[in-house]
């Protein structure tokens, strides 16, 4: 769809000076763990020159064909040492078994990354990088959706994945990040978030800006965007979204918008049955209910 192209390509244009993607991406072996049910693969990606992305992959040990493959977006919570050791380890407001054990048991693989300024990548603090980056005329949430893009990108690179069958799945921050990046990108044909619907305008009259870091702003987004608008890019693509009533990060109001919006825009698509939000009396939390609608959601579209 040409309207489509033209409002990602604006989008693009708001995240600020990107790196460049020209290069292959160079990997580093760091170790390989059998880890009971799965095997993981413990790496470094280099994307860019002078750039090292500590990363994680899982596979089942059982492999029939090439594996579809969930790339998975840890949160944030404050938790900066811990990145992407949530994606074996899961975290407090996710159901107990980690998402690597849950999908590999499905049979996909799962990729995920250190996210910029968590894991092996933290260092500075949040708002010194999202300062930093705004002087040189970078968006700290362009850089971190571009080392995504880039992991993408990898996937293409190994044998044993179907790059037909691509997921990108995240709660809070990492919700956030799957819609983002499957607006931006279509080779993610299955779009998951958790705790992660967070209409703008809503969040600003509803004064809970504050309730959010500093990473996901973006310069001059509000003049072009509607938070729908850029979920829009993924119709007519399969999406779910899994949200709180009670959860202050993803006010109740704005959940409703988001959702008349995008029931609209797929409707109007032909796919109405493509895009699904499914509202829980929970907080920021991962109810058992969202994580089995979860595995459903990817085993009937992945």
């Amino acid at each position: 769809m040409e309207s489509q192209k033209t409002n990602r390509q604006k989008l693009f244009s708001l995240l600020g000076d990107l790196p460049s993607d020209g290069s292959l991406i160079a990997t580093t072996t760091i170790d390989e763990i059998d880890k009971g049910p799965y095997i993981l693969e413990v790496f470094e990606m280099e994307p860019y020159e002078n750039e090292r992305i500590p990363a994680y992959f899982a596979r089942p040990k059982i492999m029939n064909g090439k594996l579809p493959v969930v790339l998975f977006n840890h949160s944030h919570g404050g938790q900066y040492h811990v990145g992407k050791t949530e994606l074996i380890q899961s975290s407090a407001y996710l159901q107990p078994i980690s998402y690597a054990e849950q999908l590999t048991s499905m049979g996909y693989g799962v990729l995920c990354i250190d996210m910029l300024g968590f894991g092996e990548r933290r260092g500075k603090a949040e708002s010194e990088i999202f300062k930093e980056l705004l002087w040189k005329g970078q968006v700290m949430w362009g850089r971190m959706i571009f080392d995504n893009i880039r992991s993408l990108d990898y996937l293409e690179t190994r044998e044993d994945v179907d790059t037909s069958r691509i997921a990108t799945l995240g709660m809070s921050m990492g919700g956030l990040m799957a819609w983002w990046l499957a607006a931006l990108d279509e080779r993610v044909k299955v779009c998951i978030d958790i705790a992660a619907q967070v209409d703008a305008e809503t969040l600003v009259a509803n004064r809970g800006l504050d309730h959010h870091g500093f990473y996901s702003y973006v310069p001059g987004l509000l003049k072009y965007f509607r938070t729908s608008e850029i979920q829009s890019l993924i119709v007519p693509r399969h999406h779910l979204s899994a949200a709180g009533n009670h959860d202050r990060l993803t006010p109740s109001a704005g959940l409703e918008i988001i959702d008349e919006e995008l029931s609209t825009a797929y409707a109007q698509a032909g796919f109405p049955e493509r895009w699904k939000l499914v509202r829980y009396n929970c907080g920021h939390i991962e109810t058992s209910g969202m994580r089995a609608k979860v595995c459903q959601f990817l085993q009937k579209n992945l």
